[in-house]
């Protein structure tokens, strides 16, 4: 594997109905799933529930789909659009926050500066948010909590399992 090969994933929060339209969406723009997360409960923040509702879901995918990692910050982009595309009143329905995964480490793309996130292009940001150490992923002091949870550790120890095996 090239060194700047990385696969694609997208975490995703979302009400149960748009699911399956949402995947098959995403299917058609970035290719295969082929790892889905167990769905889990979104009850970490509220920062979502004004615009799209309660009993809000989260599930990453990971596509067969390897990527070059310069080419997240295009990703990200189109996927802000894809959101705006399932949009009810100009209210998102779906986040979809897509990032690439690499055997060191789990790279999450934002349009938000912070401190630790370095700028890449185009109004986009990036993030290390996990790093492998001693056979498991570890959160950094800012990651995200639904991706400290053992939902998302074991999601991500078979993508990285998937990698070593591609």
């Amino acid at each position: 594997m090239e060194r700047e090969t990385a696969f694609l994933f997208a975490g995703l929060i979302f009400q149960e109905e748009i699911e399956k339209k949402a995947l098959k969406r995403l299917t058609d723009k970035f290719g295969e799933i082929i790892l889905k997360s167990k769905t889990i409960p979104f009850n970490f923040t509220d920062y979502y529930e004004k615009e799209m509702g309660e009993r809000l879901l989260r599930q990453w995918i990971l596509f067969d789909n390897a990527i070059k990692q310069e080419e997240i910050a295009d990703i990200k982009n189109s996927t802000i659009i894809l959101e705006k595309e399932f949009a009810v009143d100009a209210k998102r329905t779906i986040n979809i926050d897509p990032g690439y995964i690499t055997l060191s480490r789990v790279i999450l793309p934002t349009t938000k500066d912070c401190s630790h996130r370095i700028y890449l292009r185009n109004g986009i940001f990036a993030e290390v948010s996990l790093i492998y150490v001693k056979n498991s992923w570890q959160a950094q002091h800012w990651t995200y909590r639904d991706y400290q949870t053992k939902t998302a550790i074991d999601f991500f120890n078979k993508c990285r399992e998937y990698i070593l095996k591609w």
